[in-house]
């Protein structure tokens, strides 16, 4: 048997159900390179996803701490839509990927791993990205190290 190790994941594994407080509202209060925020817009910010699916796996999330979409502010929505229109841009020019994925997952029992704030996940996708490993091994390959990721994105949004 072969065994690919992912220490970072243990990390995430034992502390998801115990963080005190809000990750994104605490990462707010990093330095943007130490927290993976990529851009910080008037009402939302985009934030490197630390246990990304693909490269170039991001988030826009709203400054304002909610749960729930409907909650959001009107300029705060359309401000999270031109972010994920100018994110698809960025994507598609640095990965060139074949499609992208956009998604909300709103309450824990939709899958939300951080459920008492909204954000709106973006990531690149590939024709057959899905190998075995991740159906499988419950593995995933990923090309770029997170500082590597940090630093093209954060260039392309600084450029745009």
């Amino acid at each position: 048997m072969d065994y690919l190790w992912t220490p970072w994941r243990y990390a995430y594994i034992t502390s998801a159900d115990k963080a005190e407080g809000c990750l994104f509202c605490e990462k707010l209060k990093l330095p943007d390179a130490e927290a993976g925020i990529v851009f910080r817009g008037q009402s939302c910010f985009v934030i490197l996803n630390a246990f990304p699916y693909t490269s170039g796996h991001v988030m826009i999330v709203p400054y304002e701490h909610l749960d729930q979409l409907r909650n959001l502010a009107p300029e705060a929505a359309v401000e999270m839509m031109m972010l994920a229109q100018r994110v698809e841009d960025i994507l598609r020019r640095l990965y060139h990927p074949d499609g992208i994925n956009l998604g909300m997952n709103i309450g824990k029992a939709a899958g939300a791993g951080v459920a008492g704030h909204i954000h709106m996940h973006v990531l690149p996708r590939w024709v057959a990205d899905a190998s075995f490993m991740s159906v499988v091994g419950e593995t995933r390959l990923l090309p770029e190290d997170l500082e590597q990721t940090y630093v093209r994105i954060r260039q392309a949004f600084d450029e745009s």
